[in-house]
């Protein structure tokens, strides 16, 4: 393979002073840059291998040459130009006429400073162990739990039933600030049981019932659930987008799994700590599409909320198994938190990533937001 060209030198077809190509050619992962006309105008050494053509070749080629018609690279760079906005895709499957066979990869696009006419693609290719282990993972948690269910149900009803009738008996002498919190157990004992009743959602395949959500009612009523209960000695604060659209979902299910989140986030802090912070935030990301499995569909999953700490971080090791069932470093811990919350956030349409640099670890999940009436606009 040719691999001594005008790009490898240092220097990008166009003469482009902005980009430090040494720099590119030490990514790990392919980079292109394309210009008008979907020119290619540089591509670093890992584009080579990807794309099994030296930089010489395809510094004469368009991008159309060199992957399949309709590819999502293609749209994905128009929209790049077009509205001049950076924009990620997770899961495309990307075929070259030359490669035949499709791979997996997660998309970066966005216009380059200096020269906003010309598209930066950076390309994360991704293995066929990690196309398979996000459904793998939510199935054995659902053949895993579904086992309990019946057992569970019987354990936790009773005794709840017991702690709402004296939570309601104690309301009836206290004060109204008081009466708060015992207004809360009740709720909160009507909440669990309701999802007693529904154990088996590691079992059912059905999507959960689709109503408005609004995101910050949900985040407010688990921070005041954690400021009332393990999280009373850590500082939660909120940076949220006030113009965020509603999610659809249901909004019990969306509680238990940013509940657990941010009790994990509580558990990984510790109590001995006088600094401890836990920041919910959220945020409108447009351009996040994910592909649905078995199908060619494409869906926007603009919505991000983020859960994060600055706890000790995740071990490099633990990390890709995080959402595994039983899967746990804490000594009581039975390691379904979760595989839970990956199966709560699956089933409506989202994905959650864990992104961990000490002293700060982030739980994000990106979710697809409500459809609006036509004739209305959101972002």
């Amino acid at each position: 393979m040719e691999h001594r060209s005008e790009a490898q030198n240092g220097r990008m077809r166009g003469s482009q002073p902005g980009v430090s190509d040494n720099l590119l050619n030490a990514l790990p992962h392919p980079v292109l840059v394309v210009g008008p006309e979907k020119r290619i105008l540089f591509a670093n050494s890992a584009a080579e291998d990807f794309f099994q053509m030296s930089a010489s070749l395809l510094l004469r080629q368009a991008l159309d040459d060199i992957v399949s018609f309709g590819s999502p690279l293609l749209a994905l760079v128009e929209q790049v130009g077009r509205d001049g906005s950076t924009v990620n895709e997770y899961g495309v499957d990307l075929g070259t006429p030359k490669l035949g066979a499709q791979k997996l990869v997660d998309i970066y696009g966005g216009p380059l400073p200096e020269h906003p006419e010309r598209v930066l693609i950076m390309l994360q290719q991704r293995t066929m162990a990690q196309m398979i282990e996000r459904q793998l993972t939510h199935r054995g948690a659902a053949r895993s739990v579904s086992g309990m269910a019946a057992v569970l149900a019987h354990e936790i009803k009773n005794p709840l039933s017991g702690i709402r009738g004296a939570a309601q008996l104690l309301e009836e002498s206290l004060s109204d600030s008081d009466r708060a919190l015992t207004q809360l157990i009740c709720a909160e004992s009507d909440r669990i049981c309701k999802l007693v009743d529904r154990m088996e959602v590691f079992g059912d395949e059905r999507p959960p019932g689709r109503q408005a959500v609004n995101i910050h009612d949900v985040l407010d009523h688990v921070k005041q659930i954690a400021q009332n209960g393990f999280a009373r000695h850590i500082k939660i604060t909120e940076r949220y987008d006030p113009s965020l659209p509603a999610i659809p979902g249901n909004r019990d299910k969306l509680i238990q799994a940013f509940l657990n989140l941010v009790k994990n986030a509580a558990e990984a802090i510790g109590s001995e700590r006088s600094d401890g912070q836990i920041t919910l935030s959220t945020s409108f990301r447009p351009g996040v599409r994910l592909s649905l499995p078995g199908s060619r569909a494409r869906v926007s999953l603009p919505l991000e909320v983020s859960i994060e700490d600055n706890g000790p971080g995740v071990s490099d090791d633990l990390r890709p198994h995080l959402f595994d069932p039983f899967v746990t470093t804490k000594q009581t811990g039975t390691g379904l938190g979760l595989a839970l919350v990956a199966k709560i956030i699956g089933d409506h349409g989202g994905i959650i990533e864990c992104d961990s640099h000490p002293p700060k670890t982030a739980f994000r999940a990106l979710m697809p937001m409500q459809e609006q009436p036509a004739g209305q606009t959101g972002h």
